[in-house]
């Protein structure tokens, strides 16, 4: 680990991924024939978690595995990418968390279902088992598939210490406003952003005042991710749009995983927000290249670095 760099924290989900591409999505009650099948680690902590790392930051990542053969594995994986696991606590309860995951071969859209196992165990008290990490950190980077009771105390703990809270907010649901208030920066797709925000977003139009909803519950930084199109920034009363990085999508899977943890080491290298979203829509670019979901994130040599 990298001990002259402020560290980033990332409290999330661990799950192993079992993907099966095939030439199409199936429909309810049709059976397609003819996949290719493929186990990795996946999970949208795990995913951001070494996301960051690999594109250099010095990552800690909070997370729960079940006592199995999937949580061993996905802790001896984690280590071997630099993720420092320390405060991912093993439940002797509960099993791992797992994704099943479809991916259509012809456009890389992809299906998911998740069981989540251990991770909805993930509680306030295990944060603050990890309460050492979270004091010295500069940004704390989460998403949803933990309970968000455990985001809400996160949030709340490193917002009034100073630290930079980031929240992907994902899968979308109803979040608080004493929540999106201890947010500094928000990082919705279209959907979520609409669930939140309760406009239906088809335009750039559409996303600035879905932008300006959620900034007005309390958040001071909105990045909208527009897929292929780019991404949306509203800091402050000041709207940037960052244009995508055109590529040939395999396998769209972790490619918002990516783009998150992206942003978190650029913005704890000192990067503007719209320096930080071009790098992160050039990470999340390479990602969507090819397939999988951790594997699929690059490492820092394959990006342009930021300056």
């Amino acid at each position: 680990m990298k001990e002259n760099q402020d560290h980033i924290v990332v409290i999330g989900s661990s799950n192993t991924d079992m993907v099966v591409r095939s030439q199409h999505l199936p429909a309810p009650g049709e059976t397609v024939l003819g996949g290719e099948f493929m186990m990795n680690n996946g999970g949208k902590g795990a995913n951001q978690a070494v996301a960051a790392a690999r594109l250099g930051g010095n990552v800690y990542f909070v997370a729960k595995v079940g006592s199995d053969v999937f949580g061993r594995k996905a802790l001896d994986d984690y280590r071997h990418e630099g993720v420092n696991t320390d405060y991912i606590l093993v439940d002797e309860e509960a099993p791992s968390g797992v994704a099943l995951i479809l991916v259509n071969d012809e456009t890389g859209e992809n299906s998911i279902s998740v069981a989540s196992g251990a991770n909805l165990r993930l509680l306030s008290t295990d944060i603050d088992r990890a309460a050492e990490a979270l004091d010295n950190c500069s940004v704390l980077l989460m998403q949803l598939e933990v309970p968000v009771e455990t985001v809400e105390y996160a949030a709340q703990t490193v917002h009034a210490r100073g630290g930079k809270v980031v929240l992907n907010p994902a899968p979308a649901q109803a979040l608080s406003d004493e929540l999106l208030a201890n947010v500094d920066i928000l990082i919705p797709n279209e959907s979520e952003a609409a669930l939140l925000s309760g406009i239906t977003i088809e335009t750039e139009d559409d996303a600035r005042r879905a932008a300006t909803v959620l900034s007005e519950r309390g958040v001071s930084t909105v990045i909208i991710t527009l897929g292929a199109k780019g991404a949306l920034i509203k800091e402050g009363e000041e709207f940037t749009f960052v244009p995508a990085h055109k590529v040939k999508a395999v396998d769209t899977t972790a490619a918002g995983d990516t783009f998150c943890g992206a942003l978190c080491v650029a913005i704890n290298e000192g990067r503007t927000i719209a320096e930080a979203v071009d790098f992160a829509c050039r990470c999340s670019a390479i990602s969507v290249t090819r397939p999988g979901a951790q594997q699929s994130a690059p490492y820092r040599h394959e990006v342009d670095p930021v300056k």
